[in-house]
């Protein structure tokens, strides 16, 4: 990771585009892209239709520096190039945006109301891939469903224990524990959430931060002394299910927290778009969510 970087996501104003769908999610993000289940065949055609869009995305004069401080990939994106050059060597060199890899492979079984992770194997190894690839940091995504103690300390106790193998690679891990918008615990869920977050973070060396990527909490600024923690780079929050407008709205009554949202990112995008429409959308877009991040 560069100095640069590690200011950058530190310091700088804007968001982080998470635009790493992955082979379950990505029929949802084609189809909502405009492009039909019946319009390709077979998991190869899929992805190339996911990296056109995602290609369309960050190529678009919309999408740089000044408000996208960074943006997730898929590993099938970090390994393919955009206009001839690796794509996380992209991000950076031509935009000035700080790549990110998702590392884990999607959720285990629910046991005690959580989701923990599946087994990543090869971590370290991925990790290296991304480093010289020109990642800066990864993401891995829990879910906690309910207010259930042991449940959101499996979920935490795990993320810290990869997080902490990831930053041995020299990456920053986005420690990530959604709290399902839908759950009928929400607030108690995050009072516990932030509980074990804190006791963590109190354990992690200052020196080797972490960021952390939650659910808009229930109650505003909910997460403040977690913003506000030393061993913490940068708070992003996730869009959960939630339109952008509530995103947004919610999101700028939480000081410090920065948007790291997906299908928010993309509400209002189509493959049926001329250019001009299709970034006039994406700069609205990512002007609204640049604007509810600066708070």
């Amino acid at each position: 990771m560069s100095t640069e970087q590690l200011e950058r996501m530190r310091s700088g104003q804007g968001f982080i585009a998470a635009l790493d769908q992955s082979g379950g999610s990505t029929p949802k993000a084609l189809r909502l892209y405009g492009i039909d289940e019946s319009e390709y065949s077979g998991d190869a055609q899929m992805f190339d239709l996911i990296h056109a869009m995602r290609t369309r995305m960050i190529t678009s004069k919309a999408f740089d520096g000044r408000r996208v401080l960074g943006a997730i990939l898929f590993e099938g994106t970090m390994d393919r190039d955009i206009d001839g050059i690796g794509s996380a060597q992209y991000l950076w060199q031509r935009k000035q945006v700080v790549p990110f890899l998702k590392c884990d492979k999607g959720l285990a079984d629910e046991v005690d109301d959580a989701q923990v992770l599946k087994p990543i194997p090869d971590l370290e190894a991925l990790c290296e891939r991304g480093r010289v690839a020109g990642i800066f940091g990864t993401k891995m995504r829990s879910v906690i469903k309910a207010a259930n103690p042991a449940g959101v300390t499996a979920v935490v106790k795990q993320q810290f224990e990869i997080g902490r193998r990831i930053i041995a690679t020299g990456l920053v891990p986005i420690i990530e524990p959604e709290v399902d918008i839908n759950s009928t615990s929400k607030a108690e869920a995050e009072v516990l959430l932030k509980r074990d977050l804190l006791a963590e973070l109190d354990r992690q060396p200052a020196s080797e931060p972490v960021m952390l990527k939650l659910t808009l909490p229930t109650v505003d600024d909910f997460y403040s002394d977690v913003v506000a923690h030393p061993s913490v780079l940068r708070v992003v929050a996730l869009s959960g299910g939630y339109s952008r407008e509530e995103s947004n709205a919610r999101l700028a009554r939480n000081h410090g927290v920065i948007a790291s949202f997906s299908r928010a990112l993309t509400e209002g995008l189509s493959a049926k778009q001329s250019d001009a429409e299709f970034d006039a959308m994406l700069d609205v877009t990512i002007e609204s969510i640049f604007r509810a991040s600066i708070t």
